[in-house]
């Protein structure tokens, strides 16, 4: 379980290919001693588990890392299938009991990928624009709660399957959001809370 509040920027340094999926080195400031093999960790949205860790390295820069695997499934289903070395990714480690939930419950588990539509300027914020899949529009709802890359976002307005936020500048700098353009395609978990009362709902 995740709170959508980003801790660090991790970068692809190495990718992969497995019988059914992918592995994928990132680098990271997190002390790897504070790491445990099979630890859950929030990758660009995605829940990934740690399946090594090491020190520094010349593709780090000199900084820890840690690897992950993706199925075939996740990396359809979500932006995995696109990284490449160089790739700047979300990072957030596991929700423990006795921390403060900053933004809301997130399960790292993606619904879908949506496109950034428009990107625009407001002072030294930044406002975008998203089209998500049709199917999931009832699910977000203006002023309710969005992760996208990893990052608990609250949504601004919406427009049937289209949606805006707007992003703060400390969000900006700490995150991969102050690099999104239009264009880009970002990994989407609607609100968990949204999810059963739909289902409650449905019957």
């Amino acid at each position: 379980m995740f709170t959508g509040i980003i801790t660090d920027i991790g970068e692809v340094i190495r990718v992969e290919e497995l019988a059914a999926g992918r592995r994928f080195r990132l680098a990271t400031s997190y002390d790897p001693e504070t790491i445990a093999i099979g630890a859950s960790i929030a990758c660009g949205g995605p829940c990934l588990t740690v399946v090594e860790k090491g020190e520094g390295e010349a593709a780090s820069g000199g900084r820890p890392w840690f690897a992950v695997e993706a199925s075939s499934e996740t990396l359809a289903r979500t932006t995995t299938g696109n990284w490449a070395p160089g790739r700047r990714v979300n990072l957030e480690r596991a929700l423990k009991a006795s921390d403060e939930l900053g933004g809301h419950i997130v399960t790292g588990h993606i619904d879908a990928i949506a496109t950034i539509e428009e990107r625009r300027g407001e002072g030294d914020m930044a406002e975008f624009r998203f089209a998500a899949p049709e199917n999931l529009s009832r699910f977000i709802a203006e002023k309710g709660s969005v992760a996208l890359d990893g990052t608990s976002l609250t949504v601004n307005a919406v427009d049937g399957a289209r949606f805006s936020v707007m992003i703060i500048p400390h969000t900006l700098a700490i995150t991969t959001w102050g690099e999104r353009q239009a264009g880009d395609q970002v990994n989407l978990e609607i609100d968990l809370v949204a999810r059963y009362l739909e289902r409650l709902r449905s019957g």
